[in-house]
């Protein structure tokens, strides 16, 4: 699941990126609310964390923009305006939560599992992306219009691809959410499925000259999903790869900042104390 986390605070934004990403979501990041319709414009996220006091466009703003653009993009609002007028006023604009600094970070991985669930409930069943159409009721595959027989490991791991159309999964990833980390699943068993599903797809194949496989190898880390539709990455906003560090070591003002004890307090932030303040 792609996630955007909108938070003009340096500290906080990398804060909860990194354990969005710890979570095992695809999480980017940015600091004002025109990036972040750039973003969305790019990219459309599952779910936005969103902030309200943004330079160059007002949260509240960037949120009307959401709901009107990406309706099926959830957005939860993680703001220090705690007032109840605040809260109906977002609600009323679309936010689909709410959520007051400071907060707890295991709340707000909650908050999100939650609004994902939600949504999944009333997802369409079809999946698309590259010539593949894949059906999560029916569970049947298509490539170019012709059926493919797949094992229910081979459905599983080109479902969650097709779920994180665009973005990198790493090995480690499609072990824990396809495999369920089975001890019984050897070191190689995503590379190994992968390339059945790449022979599968080149069986089907149905144009002249060469083919080229939509399942994309992502030197180092793990596959990718390629998403036709997806432009180059606007500029302002920062990615980090799942299961690497998001440090805070180079921001300025080094550890006596707000950054810098930040990171001292907890390298992971679902280890973090009861409350982030922002």
């Amino acid at each position: 699941m792609h996630v955007l986390v909108v938070e003009d605070d340096p500290a906080l934004a990398v804060f909860v990126q990194k354990g969005l990403l710890l979570e095992g979501y695809d999480a980017d990041r940015c600091g004002d609310g025109e990036t972040a319709l750039e973003l969305a414009a790019e990219h459309p996220p599952d779910l936005v964390v969103l902030d309200l006091g943004l330079p160059r466009r007002d949260g509240a703003e960037v949120l009307e923009a959401l709901r009107r653009d990406w309706p099926g993009s959830l957005i939860l609002v993680l703001s220090g305006r705690g007032d109840v007028q605040q809260r109906i006023r977002c609600l009323d604009l679309g936010a689909d939560d709410y959520l007051v600094k400071p907060f707890s970070f295991h709340e707000l991985t909650a908050r999100c599992r939650a609004l994902l669930r939600r949504r999944e409930r009333h997802a369409d069943p079809m999946l698309r992306c590259g010539g593949i159409l894949l059906n999560r009721m029916e569970r049947t595959v298509s490539y170019q219009g012709v059926p493919l027989e797949l094992t229910t490991k081979e459905f599983a791991l080109l479902e969650f691809l097709m779920l994180r159309r665009g973005a990198c999964c790493t090995r480690s990833e499609l072990l824990q959410q396809v495999w369920q980390n089975s001890p019984e699943a050897g070191a190689n068993v995503v590379d190994v499925y992968i390339t059945y599903l790449r022979k599968k797809l080149s069986a089907a194949h149905q144009e002249g000259g060469l083919w080229s496989s939509p399942i994309e190898t992502v030197r180092g880390l793990g596959y990718r999903l390629r998403d036709l539709h997806r432009l180059p990455r606007a500029e302002g906003s920062v990615r980090e790869p799942a299961g690497e560090s998001a440090s805070l070591t180079n921001h300025p003002g080094g550890e006596d900042s707000e950054a810098g004890r930040l990171e001292t307090r907890a390298a992971d932030p679902r280890e973090a104390g009861a409350e982030c303040h922002g």
